[in-house]
């Protein structure tokens, strides 16, 4: 497994949408941002019909000596100042071994407590709320299921049951000080090897599409051909994604269109510039990363080409 590009790809997944230009905390729509991968808390999504669950179903070909890594990550959000920042957080199962799974699912809980600041992080979303994080609490169940000989279904759900009282009269923005946002899973087998649901051998395509997914979308990740770690997120990805090698670094934005933004970041005002640099911590590092970066980085960001391929068919 290269661990440095998933990586890469499950931080991109992380921030997708965490800021958009202009980077500005004024900016309506990073005031007001639609969050990926949410988990609202149960009682919240019970009242208000959304998600308070999220599930991987996946297969894997090996035997029952199989181990699994199994990490959860999302951001969990902050009240600063009239809007949001966020801090990464994980939870991670190591070396699940299958035949464990294969008897009894594990059930394992978490909990990230409240924690409470004055002067920068202040007043946010609501009047009267203090600044800081709010808890959140739930479980994770990891579940296996031989489905042939040597191939097995791994579910694995992601419960928000951090309690939430009046949850019908709680606002979005008060429930999301509560949710998991961006929440992505990391499957990785020790021993086994994890089979495509998008591309599946013709005979697991039966399985393969039995296989339920809520509010996420695995992938495998890595070198190409690689089939030891799957991605499972909130945004739709084929096998083996990657991320440009021109990129400089994350901009946040869906398709990145690293060369127009950059262009952009750079003709913002100095007041503009002024408001990004005493405001959140990633959009400094856009700023700073986006001022010195070397004509030739820049110049690469104009296009490239992977390849050619002939008119009629084949590659030259």
């Amino acid at each position: 497994m290269d661990l440095k590009l998933v990586e890469r790809i499950a931080n991109a997944v992380l921030y997708e949408g965490y800021l958009l230009y202009p980077y500005r905390p004024s900016a309506i729509k990073n005031r007001l941002r639609f969050n990926f991968g949410l988990v609202y808390p149960r009682d919240y999504g019970l009242a208000h019909d959304e998600l308070f669950c999220m599930q991987t179903e996946c297969l894997a070909a090996s035997n029952w000596r199989m181990a699994l890594d199994v990490r959860v990550r999302f951001l969990h959000l902050t009240a600063r100042e009239g809007w949001q920042e966020a801090v990464e957080s994980e939870v991670t199962a190591p070396a699940l071994r299958m035949d464990h799974l294969l008897v009894e699912p594990l059930q394992m809980s978490f909990a990230f407590p409240t924690k409470r600041s004055s002067g920068a992080l202040c007043e946010a979303w609501s009047q009267g709320s203090r600044g800081g994080q709010e808890s959140i609490n739930g479980i994770i169940e990891i579940a296996g299921l031989q489905v042939s000989e040597r191939v097995f279904k791994i579910t694995t759900r992601i419960l928000n049951l951090t309690p939430l009282a009046d949850a019908p009269g709680v606002s979005r923005d008060e429930a999301l000080k509560r949710s998991m946002v961006s929440t992505h899973t990391i499957l990785s087998a020790r021993g086994g090897e994890f089979i495509s649901l998008l591309d599946p051998p013709e005979s697991l395509r039966e399985m393969a599409g039995s296989c339920r997914n809520i509010g996420t979308y695995p992938v495998l990740v890595g070198a190409e051909g690689e089939r030891d770690t799957i991605l499972s997120a909130p945004i739709i990805l084929y096998d083996y994604p990657q991320i440009a090698p021109e990129s400089a670094g994350d901009l946040f934005d869906g398709t990145e269109i690293d060369e127009l933004l950059t262009l952009r970041i750079l003709t913002l005002t100095d007041e503009e510039k002024r408001e990004i640099r005493d405001g959140d911590e990633h959009a400094r590092r856009i700023l700073e990363r986006t001022e010195t970066m070397p004509v030739e980085q820049l110049l690469k960001l104009h296009g490239a080409t992977r390849g050619l391929r002939r008119v009629g068919g084949g590659v030259l």
